[in-house]
């Protein structure tokens, strides 16, 4: 059977470009919509993939993009990610993530359209009851970025029951890491990821690296987190569209290594991959941030067969370094 069109929503995004590049290897056909607001046009190959610019509450471009491409499956990467930002404008959270999805997921009931893959969040667990963190962990969130992810996760098995639509939902834990041969990477304005913020401290563009709080009950007492490599990431996407082709039926799984590493742990890599000295600046902890967030991955292995292949810190800061020192330095065009 011929694959068909994917559509992949905010496919021009940090995650989302690492796994166009993913499935176009798989020779998948790929039809983006993203508005631009945090994609990167420069993230695509605009010669292999059909770029729509514009937004997934559009119900007149959505409908025209499904009457157009036909498309097969969607992935939904699509969302704002501020975890801070969500605090304070919850509605621009309710809006984008929960609300602007549900016109995607008309037009897909309208065309027949049944395998939908969700760029979900450790953040809909809450704070961690025990650790690793497995799929039955309750599902109780602490910000409206995990509220909305979580709500809808609600929304997608309601059109389970309703229509039969399939669904993957992808719990990430912390992503980090670029594109190996360094062609695309991570550019967030603003940045609040840990591995970049320290690389642009080792290179001179922040004063230093803050880590909030240092009195944490863990080993150095600075904050543990399972950080999963954006490639792997996209590898779990193309097992899923797998398992849905197969008939599979709708599954919530964990992407992470199962391994936890401390932010001082992450910074003496990465001063062992740059050969520098990171400047740090030591501040108190940030309200709402666990001491620990580690997955357990199991289900996804059994599941979809999907294995983190980098699970040591180390190969995602040489990535995402090579991309920092590359030809763009860590930074697409500023009109893209």
């Amino acid at each position: 059977m011929a694959k068909g069109t994917l559509l992949i929503t905010g496919g021009a995004g940090y995650i989302g470009s690492h796994t166009v590049k993913q499935l176009l290897q798989r020779g998948e056909k790929v039809v983006v919509l993203d508005n631009l607001v945090f994609g990167h046009r420069e993230a695509l190959p605009l010669d292999r993939v059909t770029l729509v610019e514009g937004d997934m509450g559009n119900a007149a471009l959505v409908e025209k993009i499904f009457a157009e491409h036909q498309p097969e499956a969607v992935l939904h990467f699509a969302a704002f990610a501020f975890v801070g930002e969500s605090v304070t404008d919850p509605l621009k959270y309710y809006r984008n993530n929960l609300a602007a999805p549900l016109t995607l997921l008309e037009a897909m009931q309208r065309h027949g359209v049944k395998e939908f893959i969700f760029s979900s969040t450790c953040a809909t667990y809450g704070n961690p009851q025990f650790i690793p963190m497995n799929e039955t962990h309750p599902q109780d969130p602490v910000n409206p970025y995990g509220a909305s992810k979580h709500m809808l996760e609600r929304v997608l098995k309601d059109c389970d029951t309703a229509w039969g639509l399939k669904s993957v939902f992808l719990r990430y834990f912390n992503a980090s890491g670029c594109d190996l041969e360094g062609e695309i990477g991570e550019d967030h304005n603003p940045e609040t990821h840990l591995i970049p913020r320290i690389l642009m401290a080792a290179t001179g563009e922040l004063e230093s690296i803050t880590v909030f709080g240092t009195d944490y009950p863990t080993p150095d007492g600075t904050c543990i987190r399972d950080y999963i490599h954006v490639n792997d990431l996209a590898d779990a996407h193309a097992l899923a569209l797998e398992h849905l082709r197969k008939g599979g039926e709708s599954v919530a799984v964990n992407l992470g290594t199962g391994r936890g590493f401390s932010v001082r742990e992450i910074i003496s890599t990465a001063e062992r991959v740059t050969g520098k000295t990171i400047p740090v600046t030591y501040g108190p902890r940030r309200a709402g941030d666990p001491p620990e967030l580690v997955a357990d991955p199991a289900k996804a292995k059994a599941l979809l067969g999907w294995e983190a292949r980098h699970k040591e810190p180390q190969a995602h800061i040489e990535s995402a370094w090579k991309w920092m020192t590359g030809p763009r330095k860590g930074r697409y065009a500023a009109t893209s």
